[in-house]
């Protein structure tokens, strides 16, 4: 039966192209940046949320920011210590925001146009489901960040299996991953599938070591430099179990 495929092996990362083309606008490097901020952007309204900003307010402000990091060069004013996205995207939006304070609204700001899809309105209602915690703006940012990532690798994870036609044993095996209490046992597991409960061991080993690959390629696409994959899977990880 055909296996999804993983691509552990490191290709020119979406993070690293958009870098490199700072001072040089591209295409490639333009689409990059727009699937990156289409994946990326709810931390950053969830930030604004928590800083105090209305829901209206932070909708105008995250649109506006993504219309103008596309369209105004802003790569080309970025930190040069910029290696990791998120960092460089929430220092961006800090600046955009005291600078946009006493502006007009997004309306004027952006012009109306719509460069990327965001659902800002699906955005506010995830917003106001989440849990009331006092975490400083900058923390909680950074654990829907990792939170986003995974949903992202699952996502793509999950595509894999689909294109070998192996969705429903992902969607049955894909609980094993997190190794939550209550997971349904290997014979369970391979009861619902109608395959041996060996099967399962080997189907759940081959999910995880391709949930690893994929995970570690999602990372490298949000980071300069594949050498720094590692330290930013540590931090998101320090991130989720609610780390300093």
């Amino acid at each position: 039966m055909t296996q999804p495929t993983g691509g552990s092996r490191f290709a020119t990362t979406r993070w690293s192209l958009v870098a490199a083309a700072g001072a040089a606008d591209s295409p490639a490097a333009r689409q990059a940046l727009a699937t990156l901020c289409e994946t990326y952007w709810y931390p950053l309204y969830a930030y604004l949320r928590r800083r105090g900003h209305t829901a209206e307010d932070a909708q105008d402000l995250t649109q506006a920011f993504f219309a103008a990091l596309l369209e105004k060069g802003y790569l080309r004013a970025a930190d040069p210590e910029r290696g990791r996205f998120r960092s460089f995207l929430l220092t961006a939006l800090k600046r955009f925001a005291a600078k946009e304070r006493d502006r007009a609204r997004a309306q004027k700001r952006g012009g109306g146009a719509a460069l990327i899809s965001l659902d800002l309105q699906a955005g506010e209602r995830r917003y106001a489901l989440e849990p009331t915690d006092d975490w400083a703006p900058e923390r909680a940012y950074e654990r829907r960040w990792a939170l986003a990532l995974l949903e992202r690798v699952m996502a793509r994870l999950r595509q894999q299996y689909a294109r070998a036609g192996r969705e429903r044993l992902f969607d049955c095996l894909k609980v094993f991953l997190a190794g939550e209490s209550g997971a349904p046992s290997h014979q369970q597991a391979a009861a619902e599938l109608g395959i041996t409960e060996g099967a399962v061991k080997v189907a759940v080993h081959r999910l995880r070591r391709r949930y690893r690959a994929v995970l570690r390629s999602e990372v490298a696409q949000t980071v300069a430099d594949p050498a720094e994959v590692d330290d930013e899977l540590a931090l998101l990880l320090t991130a989720l179990r609610g780390g300093r």
